[in-house]
């Protein structure tokens, strides 16, 4: 089974890397772009729609406001982008806003940004999937029963494909990453091209005139600014994903601040560009997108008409039809990279989970890489949190779109604040006039960042917080709440470990009494019994519980013919109980010499096959269980390796190995060969344990 197990493994996911080898797997700027780019790219698919269906509640009356709408939105981006540069340049480590906020804000104020960005990751993995299985369903109408289950999978292809590795991930996402965009850019390159000479075209729902929503069709003053700042904070999702380059860079390549600068100057150029013509062009084709098709006035059969996204109308508009060659290759481009714009998420999750299990608020499984030296378990929680969530919500953009981008602007706006008051501590320091000019600028850009995501948050808040964003500020209070906790936990740990007397902690108890348990006299037996002298105890005892008188009478004549000087000492358990009398003895002993150290020694069996467990008694684990809970008793396990248990014997580097992160090799550490074995045989973790 563990060969199979293995076999399996190494398919999946390659074969395992070496600690040295991670400077191998740093991302030079092409493929860094579509491996941290990927989702704000991406939004720009669904972006422009976002601000669509919300305008379009009041019908055709407030569509016109569209182009001031992504105008705002691509002022946002810029300050971003370029608020987001300072930050890559000022804190290189990777910690990103988290490093930035806990640094100047406090490490309160920084978990806020954490467990902000670790739901919004979550939700970019969601919504860009479901947004993916949308321009599939629109490609091909008759999956649309099957949304769930194709989000699932996707989900489980992202997976799988992370776990072999961040370069490896890049290399696989970038041809579909750059055929979007060249995609996007030729759709409107000629689109535009086409308007200009006279023959524009149009969109296949430009025919249908739209119904507004009851209450919507006259709005004025305040209801109208609601539903135009509704529309621009909708449109805000274009934004997801820009900080995950200042999160990533440890993984470029030297020098990595300016080559992650350059990325970051490269993806806001790539995405302000395909947003501002997306939105022209739907603009130009008279693109008529509503969230229920009941609402398109002249559409004959609203109950089985499938409704195309924006960019899959666009895309039939310019290119002749749906059955048009460009139709599709625009709409394949889009799905994959919707689809792989969670690959952001599956880059930033992990590696934010291991600053912050590092730093002691996440457990530390999260900061060991695994095989291919990627942060394996960051990866697959990750993908099960996004999968329920997808199953919950049965993949619905809509449903999820609502939980999103909250985060974001949350971690935006206490990230500028933080480069703020870095830069004032600076500045108070600097006597340099040049450098003080270039640090007055940089504060400028970074307060502007602030000013303007904070009301933008404020505006998401307003707006989106009954439509279920709700949901996602809870997630992030539980989610702070639980990291504070856990810090707490492993602070009172170290405090609790920490020596303060080395002489008191090092000094040898008086004396120490060793107990072998014994149910029978076999060769599990005399090894427990050969190993517990081998300690020269100060008194060696075998133990064992009377719960049958025949039994016992047998043991005690075979315990006579060994001729071994150890004495067998049998408990009465009238109950037929054999657990409670052994720690009630136990304990016994150790009130009559509270200063003595027991050492207790359990024989056990180690299986091959799992279903062997079954057929043996599993009292060993629950006396193990019980017995480590009681001061002053050193439980040892003697395992016995039965023949079937070669077959599961694990190699060096089996399934289920714990790792750490992959640290710098320094002097004095040994290096063993790559075909050496840990030694001459399994011990209690490699293989299933079972008493006799």
């Amino acid at each position: 089974m563990a060969t199979v197990t293995g076999l399996f493994k190494r398919l999946l996911l390659g074969r395992a890397r070496r600690s040295e080898e991670l400077g191998e797997t740093l991302l030079p700027k092409r493929l860094a772009l579509p491996v941290f780019a990927s989702d704000p790219l991406s939004s720009v698919a669904y972006a422009t729609q976002e601000i669509l269906l919300v305008l379009t509640l009041g019908g055709l009356a407030y569509v016109y406001v569209t182009p001031w709408l992504a105008v705002a939105v691509i002022c946002l981006m810029t300050v971003v982008v370029l608020s987001y540069r300072q930050v890559v340049y000022a804190y290189p480590s990777g910690g990103g806003s988290y490093e930035v906020v806990s640094t100047n804000l406090g490490p309160s104020a920084g978990l806020v940004v954490a467990a902000s960005l670790l739901v919004d990751y979550v939700m970019t993995v969601a919504v860009s999937v479901a947004s993916g299985v949308d321009n599939v369903i629109s490609a091909l109408p008759a999956l649309a029963g099957h949304r769930v289950l194709l989000a699932l999978c996707f989900v489980a292809l992202l997976t799988a494909a992370n776990l072999r590795g961040v370069r490896e991930s890049g290399r696989a996402f970038a041809a579909p990453t750059y055929l979007f965009v060249g995609a996007v850019l030729i759709m409107v390159g000629t689109g535009l091209i086409r308007y200009l000479m006279g023959d524009a075209p149009v969109a296949e729902s430009a025919r249908y005139g739209i119904e507004p929503t009851p209450g919507s069709a006259q709005l004025t003053g305040l209801a109208l600014i609601m539903l135009v700042l509704r529309a621009f904070s909708s449109g805000c999702t274009a934004l997801t994903g820009v900080e995950a380059i200042s999160n990533g860079v440890p993984a470029f390549r030297r020098p990595k601040p300016k080559n992650a600068a350059a990325t970051l100057a490269a993806m806001g150029a790539i995405a302000v560009a395909m947003f501002a013509g997306v939105t022209t062009l739907a603009i130009v084709a008279k693109v008529h997108i509503v969230q229920d098709p009941c609402r398109l006035i002249g559409l004959a059969d609203c109950a089985g008409y499938t409704q195309r996204t924006v960019i899959a109308q666009l895309a039939s508009s310019v290119f002749g039809g749906p059955d048009s060659v460009g139709f599709f290759v625009v709409q394949t481009a889009t799905a994959l990279v919707l689809i792989l714009a969670a690959n952001t998420a599956f880059n930033g999750f992990p590696l934010l989970a291991s600053i912050l299990a590092q730093d002691r608020y996440l457990p530390r499984q999260l900061h060991s890489r695994g095989d291919r030296l990627v942060y394996s378990n960051g990866i697959l929680v990750l993908a099960v949190v996004a999968g329920l969530l997808l199953f919950g919500f049965k993949a619905d953009v809509t449903s999820l779109i609502h939980l999103y981008i909250l985060g974001v602007f949350t971690s935006f706006t206490l990230s500028q604040t933080g480069m703020v008051r870095h830069w004032n501590r600076w500045l108070r320091t600097d006597p340099d006039p040049a450098l003080r000019r270039r640090r007055h600028l940089a504060r400028a850009v970074n307060a502007s960042g602030a000013l303007v995501t904070g009301l933008v948050l404020v505006v998401v808040l307003a707006t989106k917080f009954l439509e279920g964003a709700w949901l996602a500020v809870l997630a992030a209070v539980v989610l702070w709440l639980m990291m504070r906790a856990i810090r707490r936990h492993y602070d009172a740990v170290a405090a609790e470990l920490t020596v303060t007397d080395p002489r008191a902690d090092l000094t040898p108890p008086p004396r120490v009494l060793a107990l072998v348990l014994v149910s029978t006299v076999h060769k599990p037996t005399l090894r427990a019994l050969a190993y517990a002298r081998a300690f020269h105890p100060d008194r060696l005892q075998a133990l064992t519980v009377d719960v049958d008188r025949a039994a016992t009478a047998r043991l005690k004549e075979q315990w006579q013919r060994l001729d071994t000087d150890v004495p067998l000492t049998v408990i009465d358990s009238p109950y037929r109980e054999i657990t409670g009398p052994v720690i009630e003895y136990v304990r016994h002993a150790r009130r009559t010499s509270p200063r003595d150290v027991i050492g207790v020694f359990i024989p056990e069996y180690v299986v091959g096959r799992w279903w062997e467990n079954l057929l043996h008694n599993q009292t060993a684990l629950w006396l193990k269980s019980r017995l480590l809970f009681t001061p002053g008793v050193m439980v040892t396990s003697v395992p016995w390796q039965l023949t079937s248990s070669a077959r599961a014997r694990p190699a060096v580097r089996g399934a289920g190995a714990v790792r750490r992160g992959a640290p710098a090799l320094g002097q004095g550490t040994i290096h063993l060969p790559r075909d050496s074995g840990p030694g001459p045989g399994p011990g209690p973790e490699a293989t299933p344990n079972r008493s006799p």
